[in-house]
């Protein structure tokens, strides 16, 4: 296995242009994508990471490039582009809430250069999981990287691309099942589940195959349920709210990275995952909460860097 893969996380989802409508009226337009903000999370906080996504050759797409190359990201190139870089149109309410309509296509290169051997962790999540025809690629990655690499998932599902809960749940089962880490907000679950406790579901997934599940309150913190028994709550900080664009996908990156520093990750490491006491998952998921607390009390998809953490 190649030993400069195994220092690196793969990331594997979709990286588009955000359009965003403010209540005052003014648009902006810049990049995001959950999983590209994962990794851009995750290069902020100094971790090697690539992305491989499905973009166009286009102005938008090397607008996308060029952001993601900015914060320490590397964008693996493949076999198959997309005839044009996908768009995501956020429209924000008073209280800084988005909602999103999306005009996009999604596969994967069936090939790609610059990798070789396996990454300690592979994440995956969104709109990847679910939009054919590169949905079931991404499940069929997901599923030959797991002997060798820790796997992590979050659905954040997009229900105006998604017919019915009904649609969406296989694909979430399998991928939860094949996870060794699951993050998943309380408004999906609803989506998902409606009238089940948050807590009830997380309790079962962390006997179905995750070490670790948490499930993120928005301003109220997050929940964890452990495939060892542990439940576990913490607090978010107070913050003045600009808007809740990327928070999420800011969490999720914090959260790898904390497991990553904890010495967690790696499929050498899954047992070591599996029994990690409650006082160290409490400790990453309160750094968690504060990296969402920052990138939620400026504009935009901005996580933080280590040193705006410090």
């Amino acid at each position: 296995m190649n030993a400069a893969a195994q220092d690196r996380a793969l990331v594997v989802g979709e990286a588009l242009i955000d359009e965003v409508l403010r209540p005052d009226g003014t648009r902006e337009r810049h990049p995001g994508g959950s999983p590209a903000n994962v990794a851009i999370g995750l290069g902020r906080l100094g971790r090697s990471v690539d992305l491989l996504t499905w973009l166009g050759d286009d102005a938008d797409g090397d607008l996308v490039r060029r952001h993601l190359n900015d914060s320490h990201v590397r964008v693996l190139t493949g076999d198959r582009r997309a005839t044009r870089t996908p768009v995501a149109s956020a429209t924000l309410d008073a209280s800084g809430v988005a909602s999103y309509e999306f005009n996009l296509e999604w596969d994967l290169p069936s090939t790609w250069d610059e990798y070789d051997g396996a990454p300690l962790v592979l994440h995956t999540g969104s709109i990847a999981t679910v939009l054919q025809p590169g949905g079931t690629a991404v499940e069929r990655l997901v599923a030959r990287s797991q002997a060798a690499s820790t796997i992590t998932y979050d659905p954040n599902l997009r229900p105006v691309l998604i017919c019915s809960p009904a649609d969406a749940l296989p694909v979430v089962d399998a991928l939860v099942r094949l996870a060794d880490v699951v993050k998943v907000s309380d408004e999906d679950l609803a989506w998902l589940h409606p009238g089940v406790a948050p807590a009830e579901i997380a309790e079962e997934w962390s006997r179905s195959g995750p070490a670790l599940v948490v499930v993120t309150h928005g301003g109220e913190g997050a929940f964890a349920s452990t495939s060892a028994g542990a439940r576990l709550q913490v607090s978010a900080p107070p913050v003045q709210v600009a808007d809740t664009v990327g928070a999420g996908d800011s969490f999720m990156g914090g959260l790898i990275d904390g497991l990553w520093s904890a010495g967690l990750l790696g499929a050498n490491n899954r047992q070591a995952l599996a029994d990690a006491d409650a006082a160290t998952i409490e400790r990453v998921l309160e750094r968690c909460v504060r990296i969402a607390a920052i990138t939620v009390s400026r504009a935009g998809a901005n996580p933080p860097t280590t040193d705006e953490l410090l």
